[in-house]
């Protein structure tokens, strides 16, 4: 049994686990854009192949797992992609296709319980603590849903299980592709121990470096470090960092939560002042986050570009719109507006990050989720 500082308690009381037992499934597709390719394409079917674009400044939007093997990932530049792997095959892709699929998905997980909660195209949290068809488990209903996906679909998905999102997503990945794992309440702390702290959401390349220079390798060497050590050296991430490296989540499966805000940045290895480099960066960005807001299905008004000096000072502007942003193109021009007012630049930035928000059908904010009742304990064994 976990038991945080009242600080982190659902209700700010004394005395209360935040194990946050629910019974959560996390669904992702595997290589899901690439594999549906590969599923109405049959001659592409066991060869490297990306889906973005193949000429200029195109982008891989997801990547078969046979190109994978070369070192191929999403948001790489294309070019990049096709050095890595000289036999790559491009497609461009098809949202509409892979919005038809993920309805056909939608669908299936609806069959086993109302409470789902889309991340993106191919990925879901699903929570099944009340066990609707009364099927006994929470670790069969995922073995159910992944047959039916395969059989009405013909692609294969993972599926994590365990008692929180944070924990679900973490096993979703663990056995992939086409694999399942549950983490029972009790093993989440041990199992976060001995994961990489780059398997941690929101922990990106520079973050586990700096980790590394702290002597922070595992999910283990994070929970040896206390909470105002993390606050002193990652400042707001902190407070996620503590909990997540005792397996604890205090988040709720939020059926159609709607997103605030779609978008990407980039951390540079050296600032950058000259107009001209910013302006190629911006390009990038401009594609990956647009296959991000295509991914996703969202439309908004206000585009934000972010900009982060040298000396860390944080620095955005934005622009809105009295109607959603129609197209790339739209999106572009907005962007490319926002960065040339502030050309020149006082002084170089170290990151640049764009973002679409002001979406439609986002609901306002709402009092913070670990401020709400702890859920109940559920009887659905896993």
């Amino acid at each position: 049994m976990v038991t945080l500082p009242d600080e982190f308690a659902p209700d700010g009381g004394p005395d209360r686990t935040a194990t946050g037992l629910r019974k959560i499934i996390h669904v992702d597709m595997d290589a899901f854009f690439a594999s549906v390719e590969q599923r109405d394409e049959p001659s592409l079917r066991g060869k490297p192949l990306a889906v973005g674009g193949s000429s200029g400044r195109g982008v891989v939007a997801a990547a078969s797992y046979e190109a994978r093997v070369f070192g191929v990932r999403s948001a790489m530049p294309s070019a990049r992609a096709a050095k890595l792997c000289p036999d790559l095959i491009f497609r461009k892709p098809r949202f509409e296709v892979y919005k038809a699929v993920s309805q056909q998905i939608r669908a299936i997980f609806l069959d086993y319980t109302p409470h789902v909660e889309p991340l993106s195209l191919d990925e879901a949290y699903l929570d099944v603590t009340d066990d609707v068809r009364g099927i006994g488990s929470a670790r069969r209903i995922a073995e159910l849903i992944r047959q039916r996906i395969r059989a009405e679909t013909g692609l294969t998905a993972s599926a994590g299980v365990s008692y929180n999102k944070f924990l679900a997503k973490i096993a979703s990945d663990q056995n992939k592709p086409d694999g399942l794992c549950v983490i029972r309440p009790g093993e989440g702390a041990q199992f976060v121990a001995s994961l990489p702290v780059r398997r941690f959401h929101g922990i990106g390349p520079r973050g586990a470096e700096k980790m590394a220079a702290l002597g922070i390798e595992t999910g283990g060497d994070l929970r040896d470090r206390s909470l105002p050590f993390l606050r002193e050296n990652f400042g707001s991430l902190a407070d996620y960092l503590y909990r997540a490296a005792r397996g604890i989540d205090l988040r709720q499966v939020k059926a159609d939560r709607p997103r605030k805000s779609v978008g990407g940045e980039r951390t540079f290895e050296r600032d950058i002042s000259s107009g001209s480099v910013l302006r190629e960066t911006l390009e990038r960005i401009i594609d990956i986050v647009w296959e991000r807001i295509e991914r996703s299905g969202s439309s908004g008004r206000t585009v934000t570009l972010k900009l982060k000096f040298n000396d860390f000072t944080p620095h955005t502007r934005a622009r809105s719109l009295s109607h959603p942003v129609s197209d790339k193109a739209e999106f572009a021009r907005l962007a490319r507006d926002l960065l040339d007012a502030q050309l020149p630049l006082p002084k170089p930035i170290r990151l640049m990050g764009l973002t679409l928000s002001a979406l439609e059908g986002e609901e306002p904010e709402t009092a913070p989720e670990a401020a709400a009742s702890p859920p109940s304990q559920a009887e659905l064994p896993f």
